[in-house]
């Protein structure tokens, strides 16, 4: 069964909202399920280097490399890269896949479950 994660909010935003989602994707992915990640809005800091947790908080992009390292897909919008998070403009990440918006599409269609966060 495939899993689709859309995450839309800032890593760090005061919230928990996002650190929850990568630990659930990263409990599905250890219990076997086929896990996907698209990042859009401000959530496309996650494949930016350079976003610095703050004290006492859990590295959310270390969660999302580790995330990418056993395979599990992530892509990110390209229009977002120019247009969203605290680092507009910078580049993604090598594993981070550039992305758009009909790939997203793609993958919603083809997904089992789409959750959203």
């Amino acid at each position: 069964m495939a899993i689709l994660f859309i995450l839309n909010q800032q890593p760090y935003d005061g919230t928990d909202v996002t650190w929850n989602a990568l630990r659930l994707a990263k409990r599905l992915y250890e219990d076997g399920e086929e896990v996907r990640i698209f990042l859009m809005n401000d959530s496309v800091d996650l494949a930016r280097d350079g976003i610095v947790p703050p004290e006492g908080a859990d590295d959310m992009v270390a969660m999302l490399k580790g995330l990418i390292a056993v395979d599990v897909p992530v892509k990110v919008c390209g229009t977002c890269q120019n247009r969203c998070g605290v680092l507009k403009g910078q580049p993604y990440y090598e594993g981070a896949e550039f992305s758009t918006m009909g790939e997203c599409a793609a993958w919603v269609a083809s997904s089992d479950k789409v959750l959203t966060f």
